[in-house]
């Protein structure tokens, strides 16, 4: 031990240095401290690898930890780059979508707009200049709501809410809007949710509008042509079957009195064969102008019954009302004085009519808006019966039997 570095080589009282054992050839880290008083060094020594190894066993942890971390972190990086991959390509295909939209878009003939959750236009079409009048920079931002018809705004307002709620993903519906210059048109509207790209939330909704105007005018001709008398111009018999039912229900719920005229051209066949069909016609024609006059109230409806007759439904008119009418028509056809040389005596042209009135709340609920048109069709008869060219009301037959049977 004399000869090793710790006798031969230390020159400071106390130290810590590192060494080859001579004595078990083990490589330890020692400390000595040579004392003050007597010639002695005291060295503690350990083997250097059992002074290392609880370093190196956490070192091993550490080694473990950081690597870990270095995967996650890698693992992360690579998760966050292809996101934004994915990010950077649904960004470029929107924006080609959104040029394909707009493309399209601004092409088309129909108005295309995008409205948000607030109800604001956030993209309109040019096309609406030509659609509504407006130019497409006047109308983004404005309520997109703003200029549909006060009839017809609550339904539109609960479908386009519907579709924000979700409760639908498209739908259609045709009403009124303003137009600048014509002022109201019709509009129909094909409606569609939209919805975030990312979270799948809906964000609004777009629609295409296209005019229908010269559409809606056709239907309501033809609605018009399905309910009146292509001949005469007066209501067909299936628009004054419709409409009695509705009078009938009136008075009865109203308690009101409800009449029925019933008229018929007298020796009209006869008139057809004599003079032609086209004289015919135009006198059904006449007979229509004259009945149109009568019909003067909103309520009041006069149509062709069939062949030569005629029907005339006045609501809220008692039995009284319902004659003056009457005779207002018969006086109206005589003084045409057209002539009708086969109708004698007065060789003109003149009408029987039958008149009835009834209270369809008074009477019994099993009564039916037909027995009005049967008790008019008898007074008719018994008004042809008994010379034509005259009024009979209902009310007068029973005074006729017991005339007769007298």
């Amino acid at each position: 031990m004399s000869g090793t570095a710790l006798f031969q080589g230390a020159r400071l009282p106390a130290g810590a240095y590192q060494f080859m054992s001579p004595l078990d050839g083990v490589d330890r880290l020692s400390f000595y401290r040579r004392s003050d008083r007597y010639p002695v060094v005291v060295l503690a020594t350990e083997a250097k690898d059992e002074v290392l190894a609880a370093w190196r066993e956490q070192l091993k942890i550490r080694i473990v930890i950081v690597l870990a971390l270095v995967a996650l972190i890698g693992f992360l990086g690579i998760y966050i780059v292809r996101q934004l991959l994915e990010r950077q390509r649904m960004a470029e295909t929107l924006a080609a979508k959104e040029a394909e939209f707009r493309l399209l878009a601004e092409e088309s003939s129909d108005m295309v707009t995008r409205i948000d959750l607030d109800g604001r236009l956030l993209y309109v079409s040019p096309s609406s200049a030509r659609l509504v009048g407006w130019p497409a920079e006047q109308l983004k931002g404005t309520p997109a709501l703003a200029g549909v018809n006060s009839e017809g705004l609550p339904q539109v307002e609960l479908l386009v809410a519907s579709l924000k709620r979700g409760e639908a993903e498209d739908a259609r519906i045709a009403y009124r809007t303003r137009h600048r210059e014509q002022g109201q048109i019709w509009i129909e509207s094909a409606m569609r949710v939209t919805r975030t790209a990312g979270t799948g939330e809906i964000d609004g909704v777009v629609a295409i509008s296209r005019d229908i105007s010269a559409q809606k005018l056709l239907e309501d001709k033809l609605a018009s042509l399905a309910r009146s008398d292509g001949l005469t111009g007066l209501a067909n018999r299936r628009q004054f079957d419709e409409r009695l039912r509705e009078e009938w229900a009136r008075a009865r719920r109203d308690g009101t009195p409800l009449s029925l005229l019933l008229i018929d051209v007298d020796h009209f066949k006869k008139y057809n064969d004599h003079y032609g069909h086209q004289a015919g016609d135009r006198c059904l024609h006449w007979v229509a102008n004259v009945l149109a006059e009568a019909a003067r109230r909103p309520a009041d409806l006069a149509a062709r019954y069939g062949g030569e007759e005629f029907v005339l439904v006045l609501p809220n008119t008692d039995a009284a009302g319902c004659g003056e009418v009457g005779e207002l028509i018969r006086a109206g056809l005589r003084s045409l004085g057209l002539v009708h040389a086969l109708n004698d005596p007065s060789r003109q042209l003149t009408i029987s009519l039958g008149g009835a009135t009834i209270w369809p709340g008074a009477a019994p609920a099993s009564i039916e808006c037909s027995s009005l048109i049967e008790a008019a069709d008898q007074a008719l008869y018994a008004a042809k019966q008994n010379g034509r060219d005259r009024l009979v009301m209902s009310a007068q037959l029973m005074k006729l039997s017991k005339a007769i049977r007298a």
